[in-house]
């Protein structure tokens, strides 16, 4: 029986994009950090789409978290046909006010883990008749962001990935997307400690977390390789590529700082 497994399903994007593959009648395997939530989110997407759904409580901020996936999968006689790389966060402010082991564990979830997935799904993605790789990235991918400058990295790092992964698997039956939303209504800016300025932007774009992971799902089944959701966020990211960046980089500074 195939599976698409998607990380950080408890809420947001994931969630959504966990419903939105449930609503095609796809068997799902949820990851996420929040085991009593999860495992009602579980309960609550099999009862109303009626397919069969698994979950696993798991940090993906620990080296060892990747391997504990698949080999939860393994172990569990689990075909994964679609591998959903949603999990991730962001810290908001200067670099120095986080500690090491703060951005090394936004690092870890943000890239070292999807990668480790991409790399241990890889041989029983080719199993299937056609599988999928949807990573999500970040409108921030398209540029530098000073105070968020470590979570801007990241994302541009699983964009850069993600295309260069694409044309590896071009001849292979691997479909890869790289989805990059904007502002959402999601936790995100809670956990990254927005500030007020911050906050007050992102309420004008605001997307729904529904309407990204629509659009999200959409462009993985059509086999689109980039993806940036939303009218604004697209013209955010042609201007980023217009303009000088020492300009953007200083307009992001006085949101952020």
């Amino acid at each position: 029986m195939a599976y698409a497994l998607v990380t950080g399903a408890s809420k947001g994007i994931g969630k959504a994009i966990a419903e939105q593959l449930a609503s095609k009648k796809i068997n799902l395997l949820l990851v996420a950090r929040s085991g009593d939530l999860l495992q009602s989110v579980a309960k609550n997407i099999a009862e109303k789409f009626n397919v069969k759904v698994d979950h696993l409580p798991a940090d993906l901020s620990r080296a060892d978290a990747a391997h504990a996936v698949f080999d939860w999968c393994v172990k569990n006689n689990f075909e994964i046909e679609i591998l959903v790389n949603n999990a991730g966060y962001g810290l908001s402010g200067l670099f120095e006010k986080y500690t090491p082991e703060e951005n090394m564990n936004m690092m870890q979830v943000n890239m070292f883990t999807p990668v480790l997935l991409c790399q241990l799904f890889l041989p029983m993605l080719k199993r299937q008749k056609k599988s999928y790789i949807l990573n999500i990235a970040s409108s921030a991918a398209y540029q530098a962001v000073p105070y968020l400058s470590v979570y801007a990295a990241s994302k541009a790092f699983i964009l850069s990935y993600s295309r260069g992964l694409r044309h590896e698997l071009k001849k292979t039956n691997v479909s890869v997307t790289a989805v990059s939303p904007g502002s959402t209504d999601t936790d995100f800016v809670v956990r990254a400690q927005i500030g007020e300025k911050g906050l007050q932007t992102a309420k004008k774009v605001n997307m729904t977390a529904e309407a990204v992971a629509k659009m999200a799902v959409k462009s993985m089944f059509a086999g689109k390789a980039e993806v940036i959701t939303g009218f604004i966020n697209k013209l955010g990211a042609f201007m980023v590529w217009l303009m000088p960046k020492n300009l953007v980089e200083k307009t992001a500074m006085r949101i952020y700082e």
